[in-house]
């Protein structure tokens, strides 16, 4: 299955009333882990931004994020590492990952984004979260799209060194499998789980919050752990961001699609969809219901 087979796949699900969460969860996760890896990649490539065409906290795009923790998780398969999706749905990280050969554990969490969301903070990240979901576990694995991290210093840096939070991307991981990365008794990837706490090392208390100890020091340390050129992780970058591009230009033409069917709405249509965005029913229902407590 491709990309967009997923897609109508977790659309069709979650209009599926006969279904519960859970049960669609579980549906996608067979459909997923039945993939070759070859096809695991491709999705890899796309599943860190969330369509725009799904609506904002709707079914469909809590189950579009269950899918990236699936997905996820079936990349460490991929890996060599036991990895299965949590069942909890809040306060705790998506993933648990577990080596067979070395016997340690990490937490993992998957982070996926619209390309038209950019007040993007920490608490979009979640780091400190990660650290406390860690509890007995040996690692803590944030894995977000490459592009989306902060660009400019930002306290996600400090805190994933604070913690040792490695901060990992779906590139990265592309990456790994274009290589056939696979931990062996010849290649233990915890090196690249420690990353952070590798870092932190040479990073003054000043300089934790700079982001290229992550983009340029991070990166450096996992090519030689690996004893890959440089180049090759900026090449599979590149190709990336040129995939990003093409994925941008169809978002932009969803929404001048859209600005054509406004353009149509009735004067009547249009006062009804402007309330609907704006929340307004909502929001007298919010206030009455809590004053209603104060009246009792």
């Amino acid at each position: 299955m491709n990309f967009n087979e997923i897609r109508k796949l977790i659309k069709k699900e979650s209009e599926n009333d006969n279904n519960s969460f859970e049960h669609s969860g579980d549906y996608i996760q067979k459909k997923i882990f039945a993939l070759s890896k070859h096809k695991t990649m491709s999705l890899i490539k796309e599943f860190g931004t969330i369509p725009e065409d799904i609506n904002h906290d709707s079914s469909e795009e809590k189950l579009y994020s269950k899918t990236t923790d699936i997905l996820l998780a079936k990349t460490f398969h991929e890996l060599g590492i036991q990895a299965v999706v949590n069942k909890e749905r809040a306060n705790c990280a998506d993933v648990v990952g577990r080596s067979s050969i070395y016997g340690y554990s990490f937490v993992a969490d998957a982070k996926a984004f619209r390309l038209s969301r950019t007040a993007k903070n920490q608490k979009d990240f979640k780091v400190k979260s990660m650290v406390d979901w860690k509890g007995e576990h040996d690692y803590a694995v944030l894995v977000s799209p490459y592009y989306q991290y902060p660009k400019n210093n930002s306290q996600i840096y400090g805190q994933a060194l604070d913690g040792n939070v490695c901060l990992l991307s779906w590139e990265h991981l592309l990456f790994l499998l274009e290589l056939n990365a696979k931990e062996s008794e010849s290649l233990n990837l915890s090196l690249i789980w420690n990353i952070s706490e590798r870092i932190g090392e040479t990073v003054t208390i000043k300089g934790k919050n700079n982001n290229l100890n992550f983009h340029e020091k991070g990166n450096r340390l996992i090519c030689h752990d690996l004893s890959v050129d440089y180049n090759r992780l900026i090449e599979c970058f590149d190709s990336c961001k040129k995939a990003m591009v093409e994925r941008g230009e169809n978002e932009i033409g969803f929404w001048e699609n859209r600005i054509q069917e406004i353009k149509l709405y009735s004067k009547g249509r249009a006062i009804k969809e402007l309330m609907s965005a704006l929340k307004l029913k909502e929001k007298i229902r919010t206030i009455s219901d809590f004053i209603g407590t104060l009246r009792d």
